[in-house]
Formats: C-alpha cells, structure tokens, sequence
C-alpha cells in the first residue's frame, strides 16, 4: 500500500490508508488506545485497540508504521481520525535528553543545539527552515525572471576578498589557500566575461573570534551582482523589489508556519534611504547617542531602525555613504571620501552590505595599492579589468539574519541548522 501524508487524509474518508510517522503522543486508556503520529506534513490522531500494540516498545518519537481507516470523529483534532487495523513499530526511541513535544522546550540553546537533531522536530523550530527554504526560492525565483544567472563559484581561494586577517586558512596540496570570505570576485569577473547579472546561494566564512547573537564563522550568503548600473541607488532599487517579493511569496507559501511561529509579515514599501552622516545625527539628536568613527553599533543600528519603523513605517532602512576607511579596496570611491556603499537594516540589524564597484583597471589598482594591498596577489582579478567591465554593483544578503529577523529568534544560531560559530564543530 502506498504511503499516505497527514495533510491529504482529508480526502481519504472512509478509505484505507498507511500512515507512518513519529509517536507525537500516546494516551492509554482501558479500552482503546489513542497515537498522535507526527509527519513532515501534520498530526493525526490514531484509534488502537490495545491488543495490536502488545509487547511492542512504543515510547515518545519512535517511529511508527500504521493501516487503517479514516473515519470521521468530531472528538479528534481534525475531526477525523484513522482507525488502526494493524501497526509496526519500525524503529523505537529512547533516551531523549528532552521532552521535544512539549510547547515550550524548558532547555537552553547549547543543550538546543548539542541535540540538532532531535530539537528540529519540536513545532517552533522546525517551521523555521521551511521558512529559510522558502525564502531562498523566492531569492531565486525573482532573480531568474530579472534576467539573472545562478553561478556557482569557489569556496577554496587563493586570496581573501574583503581585506584583513578574518581567513581561514588550509594546506591546499604544496600551497596555502584559504575558504572563502565572499564570491565577491568570481561575481565581478563573471559580470564583464559577459553574463552581466549573476547571482549565487552559497556558504561563506569569516575566521572572526566572535561569540555573539549576530554572528556565525559560516553563513549562507545570498549575493548578486549586475552591470550596467547607473550608481548605487539602482542596486537599491532592485533590492527593495526583491525583498518585496520574497515577502510577498513568504506569506502566501508559508501560512501554515507563520501562523505556527505568529509571524504577522508586514508588505515591504518604499525602503527610506538615510546617509550615514545624517544617521549619525538623528542618534545624537532623538537619542543622545554619540558614535565614534564612520560606522554603527549594533545599539545604534536598533536606534535608527527604531526612528524609522516610527517616522515612516518601515521595517527597513538603507544607511549609504559609508567612509573610505569602512569599505573593501573594490568599492567604488565619492567625494569627501565616501562610497557609493549601502547597508541594510532590518528590525535592528545589519542583513545586507553592497554597493558599486570600481570597474576602471588604473583606479582599482590604485585603490589596492592605498589600503595596502599588493596588486600582484590579485591578479587574476586585476587583470579581467584591463578587458572591459562596465559599470557595477552588487550585494550580499545574510539569510540566518535575514530569517532571525523575520521569524524573531533571539540568537542568529538559531536560524542555522547545523551552526559552526567560535566554539561549534558539532554535530
């Protein structure tokens, strides 16, 4: 008999059907027996007469094999439930560190994260990765109709590409190499051998000796990159359509696992547009905060994400015209030394960094020189300027904090599956 899923048993009334699954719950009563069993779709209440469950070792989450039929009974959760006429235990379940069914699991993040595989099945958390797998769907799905290429683009490199000593590093047979801190690269060089607009959905790496909420030493990157740009703007432009799409298919694709998690998704508008000189004012302004340097904190970006969600209703807010100082060697100089650079702040942290490149060969090479690098240990990329790029831009989106943000989890390690953060290499 062909296996039946928990959410298509609506339309199998008075048909038999096999069910397998997780014991979610097993209430024992004299007479008859009650499984709530567990799939990837849903829980359905199963009827057992006790007689087909002797001497079977039924515990909490093991997994069950059940034929029966489905019958309506107003009583049960759903209104119908399968009758067993025969079960299998096909696996049993035991020593879990912690009641995973429970509503609130009553265990704290580490103890979350040292049982990966167990805490994914509780109902607050396992939403969150279907949530995660839609939105890089809806990532993908607006970038193909925009005309973009997905590429697929080294993690082993020969040189880091945003500057300083955040690399990890490996024996790559006689040389060192290191993985990669972006696709940054690899997607410019793509845009001038002719594709024009890339994107790419993959894992980047920071060796920063962080451990805090916000980071991760490995992380999906959501990146793009197109040609033929005008400034920055239209990079913001493009992005401000695509989050409002992928907030847009989110809730439409994701009902079940909002409502789960009480996620009301509000649209995504207009994304107002602050310099970070003018931000740096409203903080000492409306806060009496006052920054250092030419870049946020993170109470800082609360703040101004704050000021914003007030002032005009935005979740969203774009910081532009960061310093020279604060930006990679490719980032593409202004006036009174700023850069046509971006971040993106939502609900209070920092998901996207971007901005127009430098494409002219001289400038490049000149830039490199000034932030101290050596041109040489750059040149194959170097040397794909002297052929002709346009003008170009690009960004790259966090999707752990983009989904932290959304679904409102406390920690970014929450948001990663398999975390690897400062003390993290397992499971």
């Amino acid at each position: 008999m062909k296996r039946v899923l928990v959410k298509e048993l609506a339309q199998k009334l008075g048909e038999e059907v096999l069910v397998q699954g997780w014991v979610f719950r097993w209430r024992r009563l004299s007479k008859i027996n009650f499984i709530l069993l567990r799939d990837r779709s849903g829980i359905i209440q199963v009827s057992v007469d006790p007689a087909l469950v002797a001497g079977l070792h039924i515990s909490l989450e093991s997994v069950m094999e059940i034929e029966g039929i489905v019958q309506q009974e107003p009583r049960a959760p759903e209104g119908y439930e399968v009758v067993a006429r025969k079960v299998e235990l096909l696996a049993p379940a035991s020593g879990l560190p912690f009641n995973v069914n429970a509503p609130n699991l009553k265990v704290n993040l580490e103890g979350i994260l040292d049982h990966r595989v167990l805490s994914l099945r509780h109902e607050k958390i396992n939403p969150v990765f279907r949530i995660q797998a839609a939105l890089v769907q809806s990532f993908q799905r607006f970038l193909d109709q925009e005309d973009f290429l997905q590429v697929f683009t080294p993690k082993i490199v020969g040189a880091g590409t945003e500057g300083g000593t955040e690399l990890f590093s490996l024996q790559y047979f006689e040389e060192e190499a290191f993985l990669a801190q972006s696709p940054q690269f690899y997607k410019q060089m793509l845009v001038g051998a002719g594709y024009e607009r890339v994107y790419e959905v993959g894992q980047v790496y920071r060796a920063e000796k962080h451990a805090t909420s916000r980071h991760l030493n490995e992380y999906v990157s959501l990146d793009l990159e197109m040609g033929f740009i005008a400034d920055e703007h239209d990079l913001m432009d493009l992005q401000n359509r695509l989050l409002a799409f992928m907030f847009s298919r989110l809730k439409e694709d994701c009902r079940q696992e909002l409502r789960a998690l009480g996620v009301q998704l509000k649209p995504v508008g207009h994304i107002p547009r602050v310099p970070l000189q003018e931000a740096v004012e409203i903080l000492d302004r409306e806060f009496g905060k006052k920054l250092e340097g030419f870049d946020l904190d993170p109470e800082g970006e609360r703040l101004l994400s704050g000021y914003f969600l007030q002032h005009t209703g935005s979740e969203f807010v774009y910081v532009t015209d960061y310093h020279q100082d604060h930006r990679p060697m490719y980032t593409m100089p202004k006036k009174n030394n700023l850069t046509a650079s971006f971040d993106l702040l939502f609900k209070g942290l920092e998901i996207t960094t971007g901005g127009q490149r430098i494409h002219d060969y001289a400038l490049l090479k000149a830039n490199m020189e000034k932030k101290g690098l050596d041109p040489k240990d750059f040149s194959s990329y170097l040397d794909s300027f002297k052929w002709g790029l346009p003008p170009h831009g690009g960004l790259a989106i966090g999707l752990e904090r983009l989904t932290a943000q959304i679904v409102g989890l406390a920690n970014v390690r929450e948001a990663s599956l398999f975390p690897r953060d400062r003390h993290r290499l397992t499971p």
